[in-house]
């Protein structure tokens, strides 16, 4: 158990250096994917703080994934309203 909790860890903190790459050298062009890479980076960071006791580490990374997640939600929902209003234009009462 040990060991997977180490690999979850070192895999969780190279996700989050590929993530922050990936944002500050290619800008916009890979940003959705970036978003993903920090909320499972997070999580694995955050499974490998929780079991080795480290609670300011993990309610850090715990805080991280509910920015994670919060990001993909409004690009989801923004990509969701424009594929509404593109199908489903609202009518004007005239």
């Amino acid at each position: 158990m040990k060991l997977l909790v180490d690999i979850s860890g070192w895999l969780g903190s190279g996700l989050l250096i590929i993530a922050f790459a990936i944002s500050s050298l290619q800008g916009q062009k890979y940003i959705r994917y970036a978003k993903y890479l920090n909320l499972f980076g997070g999580i694995m960071i955050a499974v490998n703080c929780y079991y080795y006791n480290a609670l300011p580490s993990f309610a850090s990374n715990i805080i991280w994934c509910i920015i994670a997640t919060f990001t993909i939600y409004k690009t989801k929902k923004r990509q969701f309203s424009k594929i509404r209003a593109q199908y489903f234009p609202r009518k004007r009462s005239g």
